[in-house]
């Protein structure tokens, strides 16, 4: 039995985790903190078992736990992180791993020290329909992966639960990182780089064409060279309609993501599969973080590693995207 407890207990935690780790037999949430302190009553209400600190430090000190479940603003991800694995406790981190690559690198080396895993909440690759793209690329079903097209579109940045509705940390660079690049990019790029496999260089435009009044991006467009072809990435805030749209170029065939249907066309022939729900419905997505769980327990119990380097690659990633969009948009290769 794995004891763990939150630290940060927002919409993320409350709607998608705590239903994933509750429908365990095999890890316990003992325990939260929030900075909200209203935040207590919801916790509580659904683990009356459980007890609730009024900060971290009271957390950590109060509690014999084996990891901690970060669900905090990505600004505070490293800091937060930094101390759990002082702790010697595992952790298990809300995407993005960190909002600069120096911290993701800083994480990698003291969860080596530590002998403890960080794991990010990669929870896209937990979509059936993703799941269902996954297995078709290890099975061969259109050969080698030339290259990859993705787009999402929103109509807004997704809002924060914060308790005045005022303050969405999503559109505050200090604790976003960034915009759109950050919130959907990072999902974008670790799914791209299990598919097509990390990219050697990247180009990257970010642009703000309607929110002017948040200093960040609401649009980015990104070019990658990956190991077989070149791939794209479009994603947006300003859009009219909300929606996904995936691509996927073999050698031997194409995939195409249709709604919630994976669509593989080979030798003239053409195959669908049913993968509800589509990537565009809903926020929170309980149903992809039980997968999430069950990798970070396996890693936990030494099955693995965890995805800890994917993290610091997304981070690495992004980063170079930044400088190539200071840059004008140059083409920057992976070891710039």
């Amino acid at each position: 039995m794995l004891r763990g407890a939150f630290v940060g207990f927002g919409n993320v935690a409350a709607k998608a985790h705590l239903p994933g780790w509750l429908s365990r037999n095999d890890v316990k949430i003992v325990a939260a903190t929030d900075a909200v302190s209203a935040r207590r009553e919801t916790f509580l209400g659904a683990c009356p078992d459980a007890r609730w600190y009024h900060s971290v430090d009271d957390l950590l000190s109060g509690e014999t736990l084996d990891f901690v479940d970060v669900c905090t603003p990505p600004g505070s991800h490293a800091s937060l992180i930094k101390r759990a694995l002082n702790a010697r406790l595992h952790v298990l981190c809300e995407k993005p791993l960190v909002t600069r690559v120096a911290d993701a690198q800083m994480i990698a080396a003291a969860a080596a020290s530590a002998g403890r895993i960080v794991h990010t909440v990669h929870n896209w690759l937990k979509a059936p329909i993703c799941l269902k793209i996954s297995a078709l690329i290890a099975e061969g079903e259109i050969g080698v992966v030339r290259s990859v097209y993705w787009q999402t579109l929103r109509t807004e940045p997704a809002v924060s639960s914060a308790p005045d509705r005022g303050n969405n940390w999503r559109v505050d660079p200090a604790q976003a990182g960034g915009g759109i690049l950050f919130d959907h990019g990072w999902h974008a790029l670790y799914c791209i780089v299990r598919w097509a496999g990390a990219p050697r260089g990247i180009a990257a435009l970010l642009e703000t064409r309607r929110f002017h009044e948040w200093p960040l991006e609401d649009t980015a467009t990104l070019t990658l060279d990956t190991s077989f072809g070149v791939s794209h990435i479009y994603l947006t805030w300003t859009a009219s309609e909300r929606s996904n749209h995936i691509e996927i170029e073999g050698d031997r065939g194409h995939i195409n993501v249709v709604n919630d249907a994976v669509v593989v066309s080979s030798n003239s022939s053409e195959r669908r599969w049913a993968c509800p729900p589509s990537l565009s419905e809903g926020s929170q997505h309980p149903d992809w973080f039980i997968g999430v769980a069950e990798d970070f327990r396996i890693a936990v119990m030494g099955g693995d590693k965890g995805n800890l380097g994917e993290a610091v690659l997304c981070a690495r990633l992004i980063d170079l995207a930044q400088r190539s969009a200071a840059a004008g948009g140059a083409q920057l290769s992976f070891n710039h």
